[in-house]
């Protein structure tokens, strides 16, 4: 342990330098971040642990173990010290999940992130019980960073009036140690595991002149993609000086606009400057101000903007060379980084935390309720069932999609349930596909009825994550299972990117009547589809006249409805609509999608299974679905409403009334029946 005296004195010097000198701190690091140190009494000694319980790394210092984890692997024990003491993970043990976050001053969005009061509240006011967070930093600066972080997530909880989150404060651990000093599998992963996409690697803006010897090189942090979709060429620009930018200018005409952060909103500067035909839009922040978000507010949302635009420090020699007249050009890259995101599940396996889209710890709170939802998911697949094995990951693809044909167990079932998993080729989520398509399952047990190759589930893939698991009840469509042998066909478009997909089979006998006796389907009727949402949609369809067995004790609508597509009005994906079921011309059953086009309305899904920090659009709400997640059947209980002669009347709304969109109509996909139990 003679070894590491060295470290542990230069330790305890930086954090002691840090807490007497803090306020020459910020001027030791980037512009833009306050690193005032917590003087609480103990802060030195809880920084400084001993070495022994460090982690294997240094406890073995002689032989260095070879690591080579992927998403999936079990996590191997490590103990690392923070500012409150040792903080040990050991597999088997650590019942929690927990999310591993390694900072860098480096990373504009990173800055953002951590300079917002609104992004830290998310985490203190957001983080599921279940879950800890240990945060660490990518830079030497580690110990001024733990105790950085630790000041603005406290400021953050108390930001409302009082310390009301000492709960949640107690799952975040600040480790003063820099990533490459931990000795432990952790800087492994972080540097192997690949970082690309949103807000992952390091975004810059290059500066040259011509009366320069050497470029300089700032980090960026792009507009918020959700209104402004272009990106940088891979060129250089011209750069000139535009003022605040509140206001059109013919000086900015094909080249990048540089202006103050002053004066107006982000959206008003960037709308200005693509009135002036500008390429782009560089904001420098304020002296001493950090790199913010740059988004859209209320109504500006609404207004998609073709320009790419990004925030930076303001660097005095850009600043200067432009006052002077001298030529500025700029181009724009992205240096590769270490993630800065990796988590362990409740079971104790690696995962991948997916994309940050923007500025906000909400990202990490969603990471965590998925795997407390995976976590009871599994719960559930321990209870007795008889499991039938139809895909065991096989590849999906093309035409025909993954089949088999199988022999379906002895038995008497009310209830079925899908047990559905998707993952990608590799256990790295850069290899899913990068679009979101719709997945069903088709079953056939009689090539000869009208029943066969009925829809008996749906699934929507997510963008470029491969954790989707679901357990889907779909209990009414039994009757569809009439015969001993059974094919079934799980497929999506065929040109689609490839799915590994798993899905079991969960025969049990659950249900039972308020009497005792066991209520079974044991007839399925389809009634209605979907088709193309446009003027012509509700003229398709006739009322559907039905009689109930003599037999039947309970009648059910189950339908389930997706709107896809975009027209005008978004329609039928980001559009409200209403799908209206008539019983006998009185009863009337309103399935409507009241959330979709919201921004965050996917992300309330997470708890119930939706993937979280997909690649893409994710977020939004949408027509009866998200992306990652199944597709929910809807049912009602007509049992009082029917006679032995009945009539069923269906329509599909927008806004409460018949669509009819101008060009380029959505549609609906439903499968739709009526369920008659004994």
């Amino acid at each position: 342990m003679a070894l590491l005296s060295p470290l542990l004195c230069l330790l305890v010097s930086v954090v002691t330098a840090h807490v007497i000198g803090a306020e020459r701190g910020a001027a030791e690091g980037v512009r833009g971040r306050r690193r005032t140190a917590l003087t609480e009494e103990g802060d030195s000694e809880r920084a400084h642990s001993d070495p022994s319980d460090w982690g294997q790394g240094h406890r073995s210092p002689i032989r260095a173990a070879p690591y080579s984890l992927e998403p999936g692997d079990p996590a191997p024990a490590f103990s690392v010290p923070t500012l409150d003491g040792p903080f040990q993970y050991k597999p088997g043990e650590f019942r929690a999940s927990l999310i591993i976050h390694a900072f860098t001053n480096k990373s504009a969005f990173l800055e953002s992130l951590w300079s917002s009061t609104e992004a830290l509240e998310a985490l203190v006011h957001g983080l599921p019980s279940t879950a800890h967070v240990l945060l660490l930093s990518l830079d030497d600066s580690a110990p001024s960073d733990a105790l950085w972080m630790r000041e603005q997530l406290y400021h953050a909880a108390s930001h409302r009036g009082s310390l009301m989150h000492k709960e949640t404060l107690s799952r975040l651990h600040f480790c003063p140690l820099s990533v490459f000093a931990l000795g432990n599998w952790i800087p492994a992963v972080l540097y192997s595991w690949s970082c690309s996409g949103h807000n992952c690697g390091l975004s810059q803006a290059v500066f040259t002149s011509r009366d320069w010897k050497m470029p300089v090189v700032v980090k960026r942090l792009d507009a918020r993609y959700d209104w402004l979709m272009a990106h940088w060429d891979q060129r250089s620009y011209s750069l000139v000086d535009a003022g605040d930018g509140c206001a059109p200018s013919a000086d900015v005409k094909g080249a990048v606009a540089w202006v103050s952060e002053d004066g107006c909103s982000f959206f008003t500067k960037v709308q200005a400057m693509a009135r002036s035909n500008a390429s782009g839009v560089l904001v420098y922040a304020g002296a001493g101000q950090p790199i913010r978000d740059m988004t859209c507010v209320g109504a500006e949302c609404e207004v998609a903007l073709d320009l790419p635009a990004a925030m930076v420090h303001l660097e005095p020699s850009v600043a200067q060379s432009l006052r002077l007249g001298q030529p500025v050009n700029v181009s724009f890259q992205t240096t590769p980084s270490p993630n800065v995101f990796i988590s362990i599940d409740q079971q104790g396996a690696l995962a991948e935390v997916g994309w940050f889209l923007y500025s906000t710890f909400s990202f990490i709170n969603w990471q965590a309720q998925w795997f407390d939802f995976r976590t009871s998911l599994l719960s559930k697949l321990q209870t007795p069932a008889t499991v039938l094995s139809v895909f065991d990951k096989v590849q999906m693809q093309g035409e025909s999609g993954a089949q088999a044909t199988l022999q379906l167990p002895s038995g008497v079932w009310d209830s079925l349930e899908l047990d559905v998993s998707l993952s990608c080729p590799s256990s790295r989520d850069s290899s899913c596909p990068q679009w979101d398509h719709t997945v069903q399952l088709f079953v056939c047990c009689d090539p000869l009825s009208d029943m066969c190759n009925l829809e008996l589930g749906r699934w929507i893939t997510a963008f470029r994550r491969g954790t989707g698991h679901w357990l889907t009840d779909v209990s009414p469509l039994l009757p569809l299972l009439d015969s001993s042998t059974c094919s079934f066909t799980m497929k999506t478009v065929p040109w689609a990117m490839p799915w590994i997909v798993s899905l079991n089979l969960r025969f049990s006998q659950t249900n039972s009547s308020t009497e005792g006796s066991p209520l079974r389907p044991f007839k399925v009727t389809s009634v209605f589809s979907g088709g193309t949402f446009d003027k012509d949609y509700n003229k398709r369809y006739q009322p559907f006249k039905f009689s109930v067995p003599v037999s039947a004790k309970k009648v059910e609508l189950y339908a389930v409805v997706t709107g896809h597509g975009s027209d005008e009005n978004g329609c039928g994906e980001f559009c409200v609509t209403s799908h209206h079921f008539t019983v006998n011309s009185v009863y009337n059953h309103t399935l409507t999608f009241d959330t979709a086009g919201s921004p965050l309305g996917c992300t309330l899904k997470v708890p119930d299974g939706a993937v979280p920090n997909e690649h893409g659009t994710w977020l939004y709400g949408r027509g009866g679905w998200c992306d990652g997640l199944q597709v929910a059947p809807w049912r009602v209980d007509l049992t009082k409403q029917v006679d032995q002669s009945n009539s069923l009347v269906y329509c599909g709304l927008f806004e409460g009334r018949d669509p009819n969109p101008s060009a380029k109509p959505g549609y609906i996909i439903m499968s739709s029946f009526l369920i008659f139990y004994k």
